[in-house]
């Protein structure tokens, strides 16, 4: 990590946007924007008013499209509020532009582009997965001359770097693509592929964004802490998440010395389920001592998943191996939730009937004592823990981070691994 890179000013934000949506590329065309939801730390009502102002007097239509995975879908008054459109202003200057949530689980909404192939599906896993999986996707990128995705770059736990055509799959993608390759990268394990910029993972979302006919481009952006951007890159979802991944490999990595045998991981508010605040894991995983303890403290959150709730509490937070060494007992889960569960718990073994997890994974929220020992997380009660009782102690292998989720922690000893 490195605080030399300096950040963009609103003025040339603006600007790169003006000189990268060229007039005669966009004239006259229907345009669809999309964009992340509101778990991801990003200037979106800047980005938002310089893309519109850009296109506004020289496309046909401009719709936005929220890339929801599976998140639970966004009201207009929220989807307004992340774009920084005021209320006066949605019913007149943004009368004709409709705001859409992408819908995962309703085959009306989706359309099969292609197909990968069991030949492909193994030889892009490396024979870890062999099977033909349907490539479907949200219905509207058929009904559009152009699909413009604005979203961030940050490390992520299954494609390595998020961004560029992860805002496809799965951002507006279908369940099979979904739970395919949320498999192959639980298979490969976070640790294994968290900031790693080419992965087999990254691969199989290239190969299926390249199955959609209509033509894509791609403004991806790299956020500092203070919710500026380091960089802004336009062109293919390709081309414009090459040059970000690598910028956020910069800024987004901090290489420790030693591991933590203790580890305060506070979710900001925005991760409002376990779903999205696993991400207090994924990215310090890498830095937990074996046997040490990370405590995902989240004193606003009250739910495990509102779309995958009951199903994680059927199965619980595992390691990888408690599913595999058992396939036929959760081979008819959804292989996403299955990938989330493990990511969540970290790598770990199952051997004779016994699970034995690396790091011990405790929840500090309002989410019941019972509720968390039935998933398999340890519990805490956050009204019991003083965050500033583990500020500045790195020296006793303790480590307070702040705001965790965005920033990934991993060991100097990995760096040429």
């Amino acid at each position: 990590m490195t605080d030399v890179v300096p950040t963009l000013s609103a003025d040339s934000v603006r600007q790169i946007i003006a000189e990268s949506l060229l007039p005669e590329e966009y004239h006259g065309k229907r345009v669809l924007l999309i964009i992340p939801d509101a778990t991801r730390t990003a200037p979106l009502p800047l980005l938002f008013d310089a893309v519109y102002q850009t296109l506004r007097s020289s496309v046909k239509q401009f719709d936005v499209l929220v890339a929801l995975g599976t998140h639970p879908p966004m009201s207009d008054v929220q989807i307004c509020e992340m774009l920084g459109i005021k209320a006066p202003e949605r019913g007149r200057l943004f009368a004709t532009m409709q705001f859409f949530n992408h819908e995962w689980d309703n085959p009306e909404q989706l359309i099969q582009v292609g197909t990968l192939s069991k030949a492909e599906t193994q030889e892009i896993s490396g024979g870890l997965l062999e099977e033909d999986v349907p490539v479907t996707i949200n219905k509207l990128v058929l009904d559009y001359d152009i699909l413009l995705v604005l979203g961030p770059v940050f490390p992520h736990e299954v494609v390595g770097f998020s961004g560029g055509n992860k805002y496809f799959f799965p951002g507006i993608a279908g369940q099979e693509i979904l739970n395919f390759f949320h498999w192959l990268g639980a298979l490969i394990t976070n640790v294994g592929i968290i900031g790693l910029k080419y992965t087999p993972v990254r691969a199989v979302v290239d190969r299926a964004a390249a199955m959609i006919p209509t033509p894509r481009r791609c403004l991806a952006f790299v956020v500092a802490k203070d919710g500026n951007l380091h960089g802004l890159y336009y062109g293919t979802p390709e081309s414009a998440w090459n040059q970000a991944a690598d910028l956020s490999s910069q800024v987004h990595i901090k290489w420790v010395e030693k591991p933590y045998r203790q580890i305060l991981s506070c979710a900001p508010l925005m991760y409002d389920e376990l779903w999205v605040a696993g991400k207090c894991m994924y990215k310090l995983e890498p830095v937990v001592a074996d046997g040490g303890e990370l405590i995902i403290y989240a004193p606003h959150l009250e739910r495990i998943s509102i779309t995958h709730g009951e199903l994680i509490e059927q199965i619980g937070y595992h390691c990888r191996a408690y599913f595999t060494e058992q396939w036929e007992r959760f081979q008819d889960y959804p292989r996403g939730v299955l990938a989330h569960s493990t990511h969540v718990r970290g790598t770990g073994t199952f051997e004779n009937g016994v699970e034995k997890c690396r790091v011990r994974v405790t929840l500090a929220s309002q989410v019941p004592k019972e509720v968390c020992e039935k998933i398999n997380l340890g519990y805490r009660d956050p009204k019991t823990i003083d965050v500033e009782s583990f500020a500045n102690r790195e020296d006793e292998g303790v480590l307070l981070v702040r705001k965790a989720g965005e920033m990934l922690y991993r060991l100097n000893s990995e760096r040429d691994v």
